[in-house]
């Protein structure tokens, strides 16, 4: 998986839509000043974060976008198929015509980076806009699958000493 920055900022952006609407409509232009991002760019996510049904649009005066369900509805995951991002870290390795595909090594190494992809899709599956929304604000712990997978590999999780700054999750 190499996540680019059309994901990263896709996630900023609904991190911020979220933090700032408080149940009004966000303009992009707010997002783009907040977050620096290409107001040419945010219109281009946010096109496919509406088709992706993750946000949507609110015309008029005070328009803009709000999300289209809760956010605890809305997975990481969702924003970053909407967008457009290979999730799947084995896609290279899956159905090439390589002629020595069928080497011990090959296999083994196929089958390592499907089983991290299965990993990878639960945790974005599992983890919502409103577990890090939370998060930033101190209410709530990791989600289950990231702090058994921290506990396996004897990680102690960061702790965030400015839980309220949501700038800190981009």
């Amino acid at each position: 998986m190499r996540l680019t920055s059309k994901g990263r900022y896709a996630v900023r952006a609904i991190l911020d839509l979220t933090f700032n609407s408080n149940g009004r409509p966000v303009r992009l232009q707010e997002i783009s000043e907040r977050q620096r991002i290409s107001l040419h760019y945010l219109e281009q996510l946010f096109r496919r974060l509406r088709k992706g049904s993750v946000v949507k649009s609110v015309r008029g005066p005070g328009g803009g976008y709000v999300l289209s369900r809760s956010m605890d509805e809305i997975s990481i995951k969702d924003v970053l198929i909407s967008v457009g991002e290979n999730i799947n870290p084995a896609r290279d390795l899956i159905g090439t015509g390589d002629i020595k595909s069928d080497t011990v090594e090959f296999i083994l190494t196929k089958t390592y980076f499907e089983n991290l992809g299965v990993i990878m899709q639960e945790y974005l599956t599992t983890t919502s806009v409103g577990d890090l929304i939370r998060k930033a604000r101190g209410t709530q712990d990791l989600p289950k699958v990231v702090s058994t997978a921290l506990d396996g590999a004897g990680i102690q999780p960061p702790i965030n000493t400015n839980a309220g700054k949501a700038r800190e999750l981009g």
